[in-house]
This record gives structure tokens, C-alpha cells and sequence, in this order.
């Protein structure tokens, strides 16, 4: 067994030489001999097809995002709204209160400022309260308004702080 195994050996040693190749150049890089690139075959047709199929819709998609930034800007919050992040929750509230990248609706906005407030969201807390202050339909209770507002000022937002001092102290947050 092990003198059939020898012979295999000499028989793969002996099958290629340096001196047997007339390819064999011992003045070239890397080994004396070069192989030749190969021919490559063009793709099939699905794969061209698909190849033009994404070319366009990058293209359509930066057409989209470049005259269409502020609608881009709401889908793409709204959905992180959707996932329960509070500042997405206010920042959708925003565009529908101001109508940027999305028809204005003060309806809806007050009831993501209401979803934001829950989560703590300072800035929602107080917008939520000025949205009721102002007539919006919201689903703030008596007495509510002060305490979102008393939550923003305390979290830092200034014009909460003027309103709990001009308008609260009068009695108009009740």
C-alpha cells in the first residue's frame, strides 16, 4: 500500500516540470507562467432586467427625496411615531398642527401631542395644554392643562415657564 502511494506521488511530480512546459518562462513574475483571463459570459437576461429595475427606482427614489423632502420627512417619522418614540410622536404632531409635508389637521395633532405627553415628552406636554388653552378639541380634563404645563416648565421649556406665570396665575389654564 505504501509503495502505491510513493508511485502516486513520483507519478504527480513527474507529470509537470518547468523544463517539460513550453509555456514556461522562467524571465516572468510570479512563478514563470501566466495564465490568461478567461472570456466572460455576458448575464443572462432576468439579471439585466433587474439590473435596470433598481437603476430607476434609486433614481426615482432620489427624485422623491430631493423635491420632495418634507413629505419623505413625515412618512419616515410617522412610522417611528408609530413605533412608540416620543419625539417622533411630537414631531408628527408638528407637521400636522403647522401642515408641513402633510395636510394640517389640528385634530390629529393634539392626539399625537396626547400620546407624546403620556411618554413624559416636555415639549408635547405643553403644546397638548396650549392646543386645549386655544379651543383645539383635545381630551384634556379640567385641571389637566396646569399640570401639563406645570411638567413642561419644570422640564426646562421656557415659554411654558411665561405661560405658568402670566396665564396660570390668573386662573386661565383651568
Amino acid at each position: 500500500m505504501t509503495t502505491e502511494i510513493g508511485s502516486q506521488a513520483e507519478g504527480l511530480r513527474q507529470r509537470w516540470t518547468p523544463e517539460t512546459d513550453p509555456e514556461w518562462n522562467p524571465n516572468l513574475p510570479y512563478g514563470g507562467k501566466v495564465y490568461l483571463a478567461r472570456k466572460k459570459k455576458s448575464d443572462p437576461f432576468h439579471i439585466r432586467i433587474i439590473e435596470v429595475v433598481v437603476v430607476i427606482a434609486t433614481l426615482s427614489f432620489a427624485y422623491y427625496a430631493y423635491f420632495y423632502f418634507d413629505h419623505l420627512h413625515f412618512n419616515i417619522t410617522h412610522a417611528y411615531a408609530h413605533l412608540g418614540y416620543p419625539q417622533a410622536q411630537h414631531q408628527v404632531g408638528q407637521r400636522y398642527l403647522h401642515g408641513k409635508g402633510v395636510d394640517k389637521h389640528g385634530g390629529k395633532a393634539m392626539e399625537w401631542f396626547r400620546k407624546a405627553a403620556d411618554q413624559g415628552h416636555p415639549h408635547a406636554a405643553y403644546n397638548l395644554a396650549i392646543g386645549h388653552l386655544r379651543g383645539y378639541r383635545t381630551d384634556v380634563k379640567d385641571g389637566e392643562a396646569h399640570k401639563l404645563i406645570a411638567h413642561a416648565a419644570s422640564k426646562g421649556v421656557e415659554e411654558a415657564h411665561k405661560v405658568l406665570n402670566n396665564v396660570c396665575t390668573r386662573g386661565g389654564c383651568d
